[in-house]
């Protein structure tokens, strides 16, 4: 360490915590208290623990604080107000937990601290993403030439995949987008079924493209795109499929729908956060069959493979396509053989492949296989527990998502809002061909059996207490 009589007070103090270790044992034992509490806790945090996030409000420090301080802070008053998303029991959004092995890799990646930009500021970074992209192509039956983006998320996996189909679909009518803009530039035809998400919509927004521009599909009754309602198709269209309805779990006709783009020269997108993954698994190879044929994917790793947050995937069998549609230059830029910054609009960046290259060296194919076939029978089983106690279960259960309603629009949102305040599980509601829905999205590698038939009969609980107020109403 430098001479501490040159060092600042608070450089002084920091190279003394960083040398000390004990604010760093100290975190680990409260995080290591934290799994031991998280599989048993409310699946919501109390009103009391809500409450006391008031702990949090003051002003801005005037000095330096106390780092014991700090982490007592984020244990006692911060943690009971997480959501135990790491637990079996949350089903409110496509969620998932985190493998253990991953969870171990990001808490040393964390102190490793590296920045994924460019080959010269993390050989290792540089050396995961390109293992992990040939894994996902193998993994996933990809074209072996696609190229992987490692981003925050699946919105901005969505925003990187149009933007190559952009900057294709303009390159091939001599409009260079880069330079020239949208304004003035060719027509671009946006197709997408009516039920796509709204992260799509979003990209289609920041891109230029318009929601009002888009050629809305017709889709069926569990939200898939009717093939007879596609329009006619040229080389100037940019289709949007989904791998996973996020309401009913349905897949689009991808294999149709891409032959038919193929024909002319369209660019297919494939929006699959966590539907993608069904490539992975043999059962449910039949859900995505014929995606090779499109020209990017869009998948994230923290919902149906369990990695931690933030792991989105932006994949694209056009390279030239994606690097031109989002890569910068610069004098100071130091190429190396594996450059992240090229495949995403990120230079700063923190090295999530870590996370995902851990996950898929622990599960390996069986291990993915498997865990994407456990998700699908825990939400099988969900759907004919509550089938079999009288609920309305209004979609075909072929991935991860259930769709559940209690009769009436009123009963079923009476029910959502007792089942949350119950908090044996937390479930989300929705809207689904003009009816109010509660939505269960099985995310976790955790969520066994017997969470299963706990949540089951919290439903049950729900619904008896709903009742019960509608005859003290009258």
């Amino acid at each position: 360490m430098a001479n501490s009589t040159k060092l600042s007070k608070i450089q002084d103090a920091m190279f003394q915590e960083i040398q000390d270790h004990q604010l760093f044992t100290s975190a680990q034992s409260y995080a290591f208290q934290y799994l031991n509490e998280v599989f048993d806790r409310n699946v919501y945090p109390t009103e009391e623990a809500l409450n006391k996030l008031t702990h949090f409000e003051e002003e801005m420090p005037n000095t330096s604080g106390n780092v014991q301080e700090i982490l007592d802070s984020l244990h006692y008053y911060g943690s009971p107000a997480t959501l135990p998303t790491l637990g079996g029991r949350y089903f409110g959004f496509v969620t998932g937990s985190s493998i253990p092995a991953t969870l171990a890799a990001k808490s040393l990646s964390d102190f490793w601290d590296q920045n994924s930009a460019m080959e010269v500021l993390s050989p290792i970074s540089a050396k995961l993403e390109t293992v992990v992209e040939n894994w996902l192509c193998e993994l996933l039956g990809l074209p072996q030439h696609t190229v992987a983006g490692f981003v925050s998320g699946s919105s901005m996996a969505i925003y990187c995949g149009l933007a190559a189909a952009r900057w294709r679909l303009f390159q091939k009518n001599g409009w260079d987008v880069n330079e020239q803009g949208m304004n003035g530039a060719p027509k671009v035809r946006v197709v997408t079924g009516k039920h796509t998400h709204s992260t799509v919509l979003k990209a289609i927004q920041l891109l230029g493209f318009g929601k009002a521009n888009i050629e809305w599909v017709e889709v069926d009754k569990q939200g898939r795109m009717v093939l007879e309602s596609m329009p006619e198709l040229d080389g100037n269209t940019l289709i949007i499929l989904q791998a996973g309805n996020v309401n009913s779990g349905s897949f689009d006709p991808i294999e149709a729908i891409c032959q038919k783009a193929q024909e002319v020269g369209a660019w297919v997108h494939i929006d699959g956060a966590f539907g993608l993954w069904a490539a992975a698994a043999e059962r449910f190879q039949y859900l995505t069959k014929g995606m090779e044929l499109a020209q990017s994917w869009s998948a994230d790793g923290h919902k149906t493979l369990n990695t931690p947050y933030d792991c989105g995937i932006i994949l694209c069998q056009d390279k030239e396509a994606l690097v031109s549609a989002l890569h910068m230059s610069g004098a100071y830029i130091v190429e190396g053989k594996r450059d992240g910054m090229y495949y995403t609009p990120e230079m700063s960046r923190r090295s999530r492949v870590i996370e995902l290259w851990a996950t898929l060296k622990y599960l390996g194919k069986s291990g993915v296989d498997e865990l994407v076939s456990n998700l699908n029978e825990r939400a099988v089983q969900f759907a004919q527990g509550l089938g079999d106690q009288g609920f309305e279960v209004l979609n075909e259960v072929v991935f991860n998502q259930v769709l559940i309603a209690c009769g009436e629009d009123e009963m079923t949102e009476k029910v959502l809002k007792n089942l949350q305040e119950l908090r044996v599980c937390w479930c989300g509601g929705s809207m689904w061909h003009g009816r109010k829905v509660i939505r269960i999205s099985v995310c976790s590698w955790a969520t066994t059996p017997e969470d299963v038939d706990l949540c089951v009969a919290s439903f049950v609980k729900a619904r008896a207490l709903a009742k019960e107020s509608e005859l003290a109403e009258v």
